[in-house]
């Protein structure tokens, strides 16, 4: 049975940058698709390009959402914590939340949309076999919050990991414009387009692959130093100035991309 058989009504928990640009995706490609937003301005934007909008609020004080959200094939997760301390402690407790409306409603399968800021900066190269030593608040978040999910036995998860996201709208020549002293100029970039993290999603939907924790990450990995001075010149910005130095430092490797998927992410251009 193929997964256009299993897999008809898409719910996507938080259609920011890239979930938005996902679900017209999934729309073009003939799936129902489901979108939240905790703005209710948003709903009409939503229903504009054939999605159907719900607001969905998990916060500290208020939980609030339709049941019909929750009945759907696949519910794509795609809320990044905050980097603040206070944010990141609170995200565990709202994907805790999200959980129980995933079996109160017999969710099967679940895609957590995670970040490779859960292995931390140790200078090595980390694949997904790597045991993740997250050292910020908000990678620590992010790995409590795989586990949640992974433990349960009544839903299927796959968590994916993006590297720093660019593409429409997040040009990296913005991201150091016209700073000095930057430090670790000559740290690898772990990075990846827009369009290959829906690529990488389709596949994964399409080939129903689920149970799998897979990295997201484009195979080059310039110094930070030359990608973002390369970047800058390419969008006509002033130029960053980075010290010439390697700290700490890490090299994400997708190694189930294309084992599993048969995929690979780009790399990233300037």
């Amino acid at each position: 049975m193929s997964a256009r058989d299993t897999i008809k009504t898409i719910s996507i928990l938080g259609c920011g940058w890239y979930g938005f640009a996902l679900a017209q995706k999934l729309v073009k490609t003939g799936y129902k698709v489901q979108g939240s937003t905790t703005t209710a301005d948003k709903l009409t934007r939503f229903r504009e390009v054939g999605i159907m909008p719900f607001e969905v609020v998990f916060d500290n004080y208020k939980e609030l959402y339709e049941s019909a959200f929750f009945y759907c094939d696949l519910l794509i997760i795609s809320i990044p914590p905050k980097r603040n301390t206070v944010e990141a402690a609170f995200y565990e407790h709202k994907i805790k939340k999200i959980r129980e409306a995933v079996l109160l409603h017999g969710v099967k399968r679940v895609l957590f949309i995670s970040s490779t800021a859960v292995y931390g900066d140790h200078n090595t190269e980390v694949t997904e076999d790597t045991l993740p030593q997250p050292e910020t608040a908000s990678g620590k978040a992010i790995l409590a919050s795989e586990n949640l999910l992974k433990e349960n036995d009544a839903f299927s998860t796959t968590i994916l990991r993006f590297g720093g996201l660019i593409g429409p709208g997040r040009d990296p020549a913005r991201f150091f414009s016209g700073k000095k002293n930057i430090p670790n100029g000559k740290a690898p970039v772990n990075l990846i387009h827009l369009n290959d993290c829906i690529a990488i999603t389709m596949a994964i939907i399409e080939q129903n692959a689920f149970g799998h924790v897979f990295n997201a990450c484009s195979s080059a990995h310039p110094a930070k130093m030359d990608f973002y001075t390369q970047a800058a010149l390419k969008s006509q910005l002033e130029a960053p100035e980075f010290v010439d130095e390697l700290t700490n430092w890490k090299i994400v490797s997708s190694k189930y991309l294309e084992s599993v998927l048969n995929v690979t992410a780009t790399q990233p251009g300037w």
